[in-house]
């Protein structure tokens, strides 16, 4: 089936349809609005613990950081386990770290350090999370209803940021940070309670699950052999390193550009809240009439303008209006991001293509927290927030090598049409290699679209597992091209196979359209095995030739 435009458009509330995403997104909500006072718990805290505005800045970035560096393994995880069970898990490590927290800011022992060391364990439980939950819209939702899903997911987030910072600074001035930490330890519970009625049903594999070694370099040789996703992590990147700088230095915009409080910091947190709001609403629209790509270039200009407003104005109501331009323009990029990347991957490798997505833009995160806040240790926070408004400027320019592509509905649900051959000899699960050779003939007018079609072939093969690709043409009879290529064991050619989608099948009907043969393709499939005496016997014995897809 042929890749086709977008279906029209699905109302902004239509994911709701479905109980289970409506029942997640409510209790996400709660979290979420736990998850915000305490970032301006811990925020605060470090500004009233420590003089250096570097241990300030890394706040977020002890936050982010593990995102970057465990959420591949994580993304693994949850595209081999149930992503119910490892929400849960995740879910419970966050409640017990944001408990001790709390206690330990009760009983007086809070340090930088420690601090900095209960907000990292925070951050790994989001690690943990976050794949699980990206990849599990598409198991809640029909694929149409994603681009909405996500903008509400956003949207949930946002709707706590609009009310939460200003709940947390309330909740910090009058009670202290280890309220703060108590109220977030509180609001992991329903969430908790609604994933444990969840009853995630997920399709049987005849196959044993992958090792995480193999799952991990499955989903990076994915990514590196999807040009489009590897777009979205580089944009991702770069904008993560420069917009942070805003959220990173936020507290010292309260605490010494505008002169403010606490509260103030969470007015202000608020305002970028409500323009993040603004951006979930607005996104399907804009997606509806705006390329892509003029979309994220808006985003990036829209950002430098806002970081300029944080590092000119000395005035809380136009450093508001700036943060809400920022909020919006966050929104707006970073989903566009996201839904580019469910679009373009398949439900076997979404967990690990999300989890890359996530490790680019929140490690650009990570690394721009720690940049912005050394470049206003030595220079001031205005400084800071000027240079990045700046290097925004650049995300623009990359915009035009690097151009995001427009959404299309590529079909990428399994194919369902290869079925595992019957063989002479007894192999086992793990015998291998295995050599596959695909026999055409091709006429020599048909040669330029048949290079064409294959080179297209050789990025799905080596995508999908493949290895040692190649392609070679008979010299006594030119029209003979044979292609060949290796998988390690059976088991991992028949997983090639069975990762083949309805997009991926334009390329093969393509191949035997042009095959004038006349008989099938033919294909074969052998076993590579040694030439001394010792091997056995039978496995010496070559494989039949079977005709059908390879």
């Amino acid at each position: 089936m042929p890749d086709q435009p977008l279906p029209a458009r699905q109302g902004a509330l239509a994911p709701f349809r479905s109980a289970i995403f409506r029942n997640v997104w409510f209790a996400t909500l709660g979290s979420n609005l736990g998850s915000l006072i305490q970032g301006v718990g811990a925020a605060w805290m470090m500004t009233q613990i420590s003089h250096s505005d570097d241990l300030v800045a890394l706040v977020q970035a002890s936050t982010t950081l593990p995102i970057m560096l465990f959420s591949l393994v994580s993304g693994a995880l949850a595209d081999n386990f149930n992503r119910r069970t490892v929400m849960l898990v995740a879910q419970c490590f966050m409640l017990v770290v944001s408990a001790a927290l709390a206690l330990a800011a009760y009983a007086g022992v809070m340090t930088p350090w420690l601090l900095l060391s209960f907000t990292f364990l925070i951050g790994c439980g989001t690690a943990l999370h976050n794949p699980s939950w990206q990849a599990a819209v598409g198991d809640m939702v029909p694929r149409s209803d994603v681009p909405a899903a996500v903008a509400l997911n956003s949207m949930s987030f946002n709707l706590t940021r609009s009310v939460g910072p200003a709940i947390g600074g309330a909740i910090v001035a009058a009670a202290g940070a280890a309220a703060a930490f108590a109220a977030n330890a509180v609001s992991y519970v329903a969430l908790i309670l609604v994933l444990l009625r969840w009853k995630l049903e997920t399709p049987a594999s005849t196959l044993p699950r992958e090792r995480l070694g193999l799952a991990i370099s499955a989903g990076l040789r994915y990514v590196a052999m999807s040009p489009n996703i590897e777009k979205v992590l580089l944009r991702g990147f770069i904008f993560g390193l420069t917009a942070i700088s805003t959220l990173a230095l936020l507290p010292l915009v309260a605490r010494d550009i505008i002169v403010g409080g606490p509260l103030l910091y969470g007015v202000l947190l608020g305002a970028y809240g409500v323009g993040a709001i603004g951006g979930a609403l607005l996104g399907g629209r804009l997606r509806g009439v705006i390329a892509n790509e003029w979309i994220v270039r808006i985003g990036f200009l829209a950002f430098a303008a806002s970081a300029t407003i944080q590092a000119l104005s000395t005035v809380a109501w136009l450093s508001c209006i700036g943060l809400v331009v920022g909020g919006a323009s966050w929104v707006l990029t970073l989903s566009l991001f996201n839904v580019t990347v469910q679009l373009s991957t398949p439900r076997w490798v979404v967990g690990r293509a999300m989890s890359l997505y996530q490790m680019a833009t929140f490690g650009g995160m990570a690394l721009g927290s720690w940049v912005w806040g050394t470049v206003a240790e030595n220079y001031g926070p205005a400084e800071a927030l000027l240079a990045s408004a700046v290097l925004m400027l650049a995300g623009v320019a990359i915009g035009f090598v690097f151009k995001l592509p427009d959404h299309a509905a590529l079909n990428l649900d399994p194919l369902n049409r290869w079925r595992e051959p019957s063989v002479a000899l007894d192999l086992k699960p793990r015998s291998g290699p295995i050599v596959i050779s695909i026999e055409y003939v091709i006429r020599e007018s048909d040669l330029h679209e048949f290079l064409d079609a294959m080179a297209e072939r050789r990025r799905i093969r080596r995508r999908d597992g493949a290895r040692q690709w190649a392609l070679a043409r008979d010299l006594e009879n030119p029209e003979i091209w044979t292609e060949t290529y290796h998988t390690p064991t059976w088991h991992e050619y028949v997983r090639h196979n069975m990762r083949a989608t309805h997009s991926d099948a334009v390329v093969g009907d393509t191949l035997r359209r042009l095959h004038s043969g006349t008989e099938p393709i033919k294909v074969r499939r052998m076993i590579e095995r040694p030439t001394d005496w010792s091997a056995s016997q039978d496995q010496l014995k070559p494989m039949m030739d079977i005709h059908g897809s390879s």
